[in-house]
């Protein structure tokens, strides 16, 4: 009888959760389950056109960290209830700049192209572990 009360409690255990926050006004802006996540692109390869210097061996090493998260759309995103294609989206509680979305997709700075895209920059929200 205790293994099984034993087993309820671990299960019961909630796991640490993320939240992400506007960092000027602290309001909730997404969690993690509404992070879409998205497979890592080749980096600085993929925009090689723009980068016409240095040598295609060093991209790789290079290959940095996603700059934001996509997240699928929510209600606070007022200029996507207002039926904009494409946009910023501002914070509802400060009106602060914390990304942007565009119904056709938007490429990550890792490469990979996101359809469609709804990005909050990570330099604009905190994240917290609950």
């Amino acid at each position: 009888m205790e293994a099984v009360n034993n087993s309820s409690e671990v299960e019961s255990t909630p796991k640490p959760q993320v939240i992400y926050r506007c960092k000027k006004c602290r309001r909730i802006v997404a969690a993690e389950e509404n992070v879409v996540s998205h497979e890592r692109g080749k980096g600085e390869e993929c925009f090689r056109w723009r980068k016409r210097t240095g040598d295609p061996k060093d991209w790789e090493k290079d290959a940095a960290e996603c700059s934001s998260i996509f997240v699928e759309p929510m209600k606070w995103m007022e200029a996507v209830q207002e039926g904009y294609v494409e946009e910023k989206l501002q914070c509802i509680g400060c009106k602060v700049r914390l990304g942007s979305f565009n119904w056709a997709g938007m490429q990550c700075n890792c490469g990979a192209w996101v359809n469609p895209a709804f990005q909050l920059h990570k330099s604009r929200i905190d994240e917290c572990r609950m």
